[in-house]
C-alpha cells in the first residue's frame, strides 16, 4: 500500500513539512528507513538519529523537528499517530468469511456469513459469533461463549464455557480465558476441589498476549473491562476486576479476588496477593510485590536496582545485621537516658 504524505497530514492531523506528494509505502525505524519508509521519534534516547536518518519522512514533535533532513510529519504525540499511520500502511489480512471444511461446530452454534472459522477450530454448543470475526486455526470455543463483533482470535486460543469477547478485542496465540481458577479447600491436610461456576467476560478493545491466562470466576465471573491491554505470559486468577483502559507488562501474576483500577500501568513481574484493591491512576514499577491495598494513585516501588555484586552483599550484610544495631542503639538511649525516637511506620502501611 502507499499513501502520500500530504494525504497522511490530512487524515491524521498534522502539519507537514516537505513535498506533499511524497510517496510511503511503509514503516521503519530511523536507523533502518529508506526512501520510501516512514519513522518516528517519541523517546529522546534516539534523538542523535535524527539528523542521519535516510526515512523519507519522520513523525516527531515541533521541539523535536529541528535538524532533521527528511520531511516531517509535526504532531503533539508522534507514537499515537504512527501507531495510526502503520495500521494503514500494514493492515491485518482480509478475512475469508466462512468455515473452515476442518472445523468443527456444533448444531446450535451461530456464526455471522461474515465472520472466519479457520482450520480445525472447535466450535461448541449455543455459541455466537459476531459479524466480521475471526477464528483463527486450531482455535477452541467452548460451550455458551458469545463473540462480539470484528474479535480475532488469532491461533491456539481457548475460550471455555460461557466466555464473552467484547467488540473489537484481539486475543494472541495461546491465550487461556475461563479455564478453572485454583480453588481448593484444606480438609484433613488434604484438598478438595472448589468448584469454579463463574466465567469471564472481556469487554470492548481488550488486548490479551500470548499465553496469557485468565482464569473463570469462582462463584461470579472475572471481568476485564474494556480497553485493557495485557502483555504475554499474565496470569490473572479467580474473580478479579481489572479497570478500563489498565495496561499490565509480561510476567505479571494477579491472585485471586483482587481489583485493579482504571488507568493503572503495572510493569514486568509484579506479584499482586490475593483480596486487594488498587486505586484508579496506580504506577507499579517492575517485580514490586504488593502485599497490602494501593489506596491512592501514584507511583509504587518495591524493587531494590541493580548493584555491582560486592556492593550487592554488603548491602544484604547490612540487612541482616539491621535488627541488632537497632537493639544496640536502644541499649544505648536507655543507658544515657535519652528518649528513642518514635519508629517509623513502615512503607507497606501507606499503600
Amino acid at each position: 500500500m502507499s499513501v502520500s504524505l500530504g494525504e497522511l497530514a490530512v487524515r491524521f492531523g498534522c502539519e507537514l513539512r516537505g513535498d506533499p506528494a511524497t510517496s510511503i509505502e511503509r514503516v521503519a525505524t530511523l536507523a533502518n528507513a529508506d526512501a520510501r519508509s516512514l519513522a518516528f521519534l517519541a523517546n529522546p534516547r534516539y534523538r542523535a538519529q535524527l539528523t542521519d536518518t535516510r526515512a523519507a519522512a519522520v513523525v516527531t514533535t515541533a521541539a523535536d523537528a529541528p535538524g532533521c533532513k527528511a520531511a516531517l510529519l509535526v504532531c503533539e504525540n508522534p507514537y499515537a499517530t504512527y501507531a495510526r499511520i502503520a495500521a494503514l500502511l500494514h493492515p491485518p489480512p482480509p478475512l475469508a468469511p466462512g468455515v473452515h471444511p476442518t472445523a468443527i461446530v456444533a448444531a446450535s452454534a451461530r456464526i455471522d456469513p461474515s465472520a472466519e472459522v479457520g482450520a480445525y477450530a472447535t466450535i461448541g454448543e449455543r455459541v455466537s459469533i459476531g459479524a466480521r470475526a475471526f477464528i483463527g486455526p486450531h482455535c477452541h470455543v467452548d460451550a455458551g461463549v458469545n463473540l462480539a463483533t470484528d474479535v480475532r482470535l488469532t491461533a491456539h486460543v481457548t475460550l471455555g464455557p460461557a466466555v464473552q469477547i467484547g467488540a473489537r478485542s484481539v486475543l494472541q496465540p495461546g491465550a487461556v480465558i475461563g479455564a478453572d481458577g485454583f480453588g481448593f479447600a484444606p480438609e484433613k491436610r488434604t484438598w478438595l476441589k472448589v468448584p469454579q461456576v463463574g466465567s469471564v467476560r472481556v469487554g470492548a478493545d481488550v488486548e490479551v498476549g500470548a499465553n496469557t491466562t485468565i482464569d473463570r470466576g469462582a462463584i461470579e465471573d472475572t471481568v476485564i473491562e474494556e480497553g485493557v491491554k495485557l502483555d504475554n505470559l499474565i496470569m490473572i486468577g479467580h474473580n478479579v476486576h481489572i479497570g478500563a483502559h489498565t495496561a499490565i507488562a509480561a510476567c505479571t501474576g494477579i491472585s485471586g479476588s483482587v481489583s485493579i483500577g482504571r488507568r493503572c500501568m503495572i510493569g514486568g513481574m509484579v506479584g499482586i496477593a490475593g483480596h486487594l484493591s488498587v486505586a484508579d491512576d496506580v504506577v507499579i514499577t517492575a517485580k514490586s510485590s504488593v502485599s497490602h491495598s494501593i489506596t491512592s494513585p501514584g507511583v509504587y516501588s518495591s524493587t531494590l536496582p541493580t548493584e555491582e555484586a560486592h556492593a550487592w552483599r554488603r548491602l544484604v550484610a547490612r540487612f541482616k545485621r539491621s535488627g541488632v544495631l537497632e537493639e544496640r542503639l536502644r541499649r544505648l538511649e536507655r543507658a544515657a537516658g535519652t528518649k528513642a525516637a518514635p519508629q517509623e511506620p513502615a512503607e507497606e502501611d501507606h499503600d
